[in-house]
């Protein structure tokens, strides 16, 4: 415990002189002897400092560049980034402090304690941050991919160390804490999506040439796939029509601009073959000798 009180007053030792500086107007003589006693040094903390600031800039990018060649998730390669760049940081402002005359291990000590009262003022912050480290080790989800979770849905744009970041259809973006994230339940569709149309057709329609139509749309669509296979065939029989249903899968970017095309292909290719895409109705026959004004 002495030691320790024998260091942090070696420590305070440096900056009493300051202290009392600032409690009271100072003559010429006197600021001219402070300038000249610790002028030096905080010039040449400052130099340190931002040594180390330029030095961590080129060493982050130098990471990136090493980095950038190896088959490596974005937002892992992104934290291994900044790590570097945090590390050369840090060992730059401890330089600082000792050029400035203080002892580091006072300082330690004092940042400790305060970092507790920190910690309990950020607990949102900090489970941001490990839910952050988890999503990008675990890697439930991938940039580029389409999720949906937490009652919105888009593409993974982005994932950073407290939050992440969507892209919606409509290019709006959705920005996510990933506290939010971990513990939900995702749905990942990956990164092609499939289609969910559908087409009626009269009962007396020839099923068989139909559904080749359809196919044969999907198999010249360049925006359809067609590994994996479409899902083609009637779904239902309905009241006056029966419902074929075309589910074939696209990447993401042609999933809105393939529904429109497969859509107008089919109405087109119908016509041109005669087939009927009939709307709802109903059929009414009147019984003879049934009266007319009493079911008016």
């Amino acid at each position: 415990m002495s030691l320790f009180l024998a260091q942090a007053g070696a420590a305070g030792g440096s900056t009493n002189r300051l202290a009392m500086a600032a409690g009271k107007l100072l003559t010429r003589d006197e600021a001219f002897q402070l300038a000249k006693d610790y002028g030096p040094r905080a010039v040449g903390a400052a130099i340190v400092f931002v040594v180390g600031l330029v030095l961590a800039n080129w060493i982050g990018k130098a990471v990136m560049r090493g980095l950038s060649k190896r088959d490596m998730e974005p937002p892992v390669r992104m934290l291994m980034v900044r790590a570097a760049k945090l590390l050369v940081l840090i060992g730059a402002m401890m330089m600082a402090i000792q050029q400035l005359g203080f002892q580091l291990l006072p300082l330690i000590a004092g940042l400790g304690v305060a970092g507790v009262g920190v910690g309990l003022a950020m607990q949102g912050v900090l489970s941001n941050l490990v839910a952050g480290l988890t999503i990008i080790f675990v890697k439930p989800f991938r940039v580029g991919e389409y999720i949906e979770i937490v009652g919105v849905e888009g593409q993974v744009d982005n994932i950073e160390l407290f939050s992440t970041r969507l892209v919606h259809p409509d290019r709006s973006r959705v920005v996510i804490p990933n506290r939010k994230i971990v513990g939900e339940i995702i749905h990942n569709y990956g990164k092609i999506r499939q289609l969910d149309l559908a087409v009626n057709v009269s009962y007396d329609t020839d099923l068989n040439n139909a559904l080749a139509l359809v196919a044969d749309i999907l198999q010249r669509s360049p925006r359809t796939l067609k590994d994996p296979a479409p899902v083609l065939g009637a779904v239902t029989l309905a009241d006056s029509s029966i419902v074929i249903a075309i589910k074939p899968w696209t990447v993401l970017e042609n999933f809105g601009p393939a529904q429109i095309e497969v859509n107008k292909a089919v109405v087109e290719r119908f016509r041109e073959a005669g087939i009927c895409i009939p709307f709802p109705q109903r059929e009414i026959r009147l019984l003879p000798g049934a009266d007319l004004k009493s079911v008016a």
